[in-house]
């Protein structure tokens, strides 16, 4: 049996559940929290200790973007990942801009600071570097997004790893309250929408809204 381990509020672990979902792969999530309370062994599976890792027999992975790429081998079809190599790069591009450009704004000046920290480690947000990045680092991310959808997606005209790393993003980013103005980016705001409506997304989270509590 195939198993995620990690736990599905974190944007990476979502990412590789929502490509399973897409492919109709079947598989196990063993939650896992990395850090101190991670379990014995957790450093053999993920090497720099963070999630997901994934196992698939007697083989195993770590990162969430090498996980993906695995999958796309092992069940090519619906294809993910396309076949021209511009197209292709594109799409590996707008995964790494989800994984290394929204994140630390969306992830850790943000959802951490919103939902992390009060909900898990009893720490009080700081509204100040909420405030801060909200209107001076959300709105270049949003503006470049914006300019980039000429359709559906990001990518040509089906949902590609691009889609998926950075939906997975504005995930955490509704979890803490921030929606994209629709007045101001229109695309932008329509197709977090389209893409968060499919049922690859829309079943997480609603998993995770039950689980965690988030949007309450």
């Amino acid at each position: 049996m195939r198993t995620v381990y990690g736990v599905s509020a974190s944007p990476f672990v979502r990412k590789v559940r929502v490509v399973l979902a897409e492919k109709g792969l079947d598989y196990q999530l063993e939650p896992v929290f990395p850090g101190p309370q991670a379990p014995p062994g957790w450093r053999e599976l993920s090497p720099l200790g963070k999630v997901p890792a994934f196992r698939d027999g007697e083989r195993t992975l770590a990162d969430s973007s090498i996980i993906c790429a695995y999958l796309e081998r092992v069940a090519p079809e619906p294809q993910l990942y396309p076949s021209g190599p511009f197209d292709y790069a594109r799409a590996l591009w707008f995964e790494e801009y989800g994984d290394g450009g929204l994140v630390p704004v969306f992830g850790q000046k943000i959802f951490f600071q919103r939902v992390v920290g009060p909900r898990f480690f009893g720490q009080t947000t700081d509204e100040t570097v909420v405030k801060q990045a909200i209107e001076s680092e959300l709105p270049p991310l949003f503006d470049y997004l914006e300019r980039q959808l000429a359709g559906d997606f990001l990518v040509g005209d089906r949902l590609t790893i691009g889609d998926v790393g950075v939906v997975t993003q504005f995930v955490n980013l509704r979890y803490a309250g921030v929606a994209v103005d629709a007045g101001r980016w229109p695309r932008l705001a329509a197709y977090v929408g389209r893409i968060m409506s499919r049922p690859s997304f829309a079943s997480l989270v609603k998993e995770e809204m039950t689980t965690f509590g988030f949007g309450q």
